[in-house]
């Protein structure tokens, strides 16, 4: 309700810059078509880009047997919802998925590729539920099974390869190299552009720990000898601050999930492979820095805006302010995690009441800083339409 209200009184208060004025426009006529670019042009490549980033980007888990295309694309798409609003966890989820596999692949002799597809609930018996814990691979047959399976055949399954990745990366780095150029020659750098760079960033994170995962796996693998069917147990939901946290920081023990009579993963289900309290905690601490350091690149790319020319002096100050929220708010909340099992039960009650408070600010600047770049379109600097001269760069006699 406060992001709306926000919104409403920038858009209500704010009048459309004088038709004198040199240095703002609010339309995006050009009279020499080699020397500018349109509107239309500038949201277009942002759009682009985040798509293809994200699509590309996102490996969600296997989802559950007979989905509907509808399902699946509905599925894909939570997870790029979530990849845009707060891709901090989508960060801290691609590690811990990928310390989870690099130790599979240790542990049990097969490929990082085997490890993201056992993670990501991939496998499952033949009477039809999912092998994804430890304890079963325990099952030498069962392991055998695993390890019998080419990499490549499993990487068949994946709907992503190198040309798809290549595309993006292409499309991402040209938009880097746009806005790079813009800079060096002191042309304006739009805030959704600016936005822009920080998912892209975001996204390259997500990316390279996720190179080895398959991509839009739907059908699982069947391993191991025919077992006696299994009466299903009743399977409970989650609360939505519940599956927020497994979210944020993983499952911390494989009892938090009991893989016996189910046919799939959680969506953000990601196996705990360290054994041991010193282990653990270290394996939380690595993942910790992980999600700490891509929150400090996303809040620090769009902090370089903070002298940007905005339309009004709210809009400058809701940006620095919710900057510097999305920068400093993921340090806190994963610490207050991080305490909060460590500690006794009155301080975790106390920490998780404040991990509850820091969620509103976080959520609220997020979305500002989603809605804040299109809101900025309406009325841009002249030179933000002047597109980059790149003759300056090739060298001529």
């Amino acid at each position: 309700m406060l992001f709306f209200l926000l919104l409403t009184h920038i858009l209500s208060s704010t009048a459309a810059p004088p038709a004198d004025d040199p240095h703002r426009r609010s339309d995006d006529s050009c009279n020499d078509i080699n020397n500018c670019r349109t509107l239309y042009g500038i949201l277009w490549g942002c759009l682009v880009t985040i798509f293809a980033f994200t699509w590309v980007s996102v490996h969600p888990n296997v989802p559950p047997p007979h989905q509907s295309a509808i399902a699946l694309f509905w599925r894909k798409l939570k997870m790029m919802l979530i990849a845009i609003i707060a891709p901090e966890i989508m960060v801290g989820f691609a590690a811990r998925q990928f310390f989870a596999a690099r130790e599979l692949s240790e542990q049990y002799s097969f490929s990082k590729t085997h490890g993201f597809l056992f993670a990501m609930g991939g496998f499952v018996d033949p009477s039809g539920y999912v092998v994804v814990t430890k304890e079963q691979l325990e099952d030498q047959e069962m392991l055998r099974a695993i390890q019998n399976i080419d990499a490549e055949d499993i990487m068949d399954k994946s709907k992503g390869d190198a040309f798809s990745k290549g595309v993006a990366l292409v499309q991402g780095l040209w938009f880097t190299t746009q806005c790079l150029a813009r800079v060096h020659q002191h042309l304006v750098v739009t805030q959704l552009e600016v936005a822009t760079m920080a998912f892209a960033a975001m996204n390259i994170f997500t990316w390279i720990l996720w190179w080895n995962k398959p991509l839009g796996v739907e059908r699982q693998i069947v391993v191991g000898a025919p077992q006696p069917p299994k009466e299903l147990p009743p399977r409970t939901e989650m609360a939505l601050f519940d599956r927020f946290l497994i979210a944020t920081f993983g499952n911390s023990k494989e009892e938090d999930f009991s893989a016996s009579g189910f046919t799939s993963v959680p969506d953000f289900w990601s196996l705990a492979i360290a054994e041991g309290e010193e282990m653990a905690l270290l394996d939380h601490v690595v993942r910790w820095i992980i999600s700490s350091l891509s929150g400090l690149i996303f809040g620090a790319i769009h902090c370089a805006a903070w002298t940007d020319d905005f339309p009004t002096t709210a809009e400058r100050w809701l940006w620095r302010v919710s900057s510097l929220a999305v920068t400093s708010i993921p340090f806190m909340m994963i610490t207050l995690g991080l305490v909060s099992a460590r500690v006794s039960d009155e301080l975790d009650s106390l920490a998780s009441t404040l991990f509850l408070i820091l969620i509103f600010p976080y959520v609220t600047a997020r979305l500002l800083l989603i809605a804040l770049p299109f809101a900025a379109l309406r009325s841009l600097p002249a030179s933000a339409f002047v597109d980059v001269n790149w003759s300056i760069y090739i060298p001529h006699l």
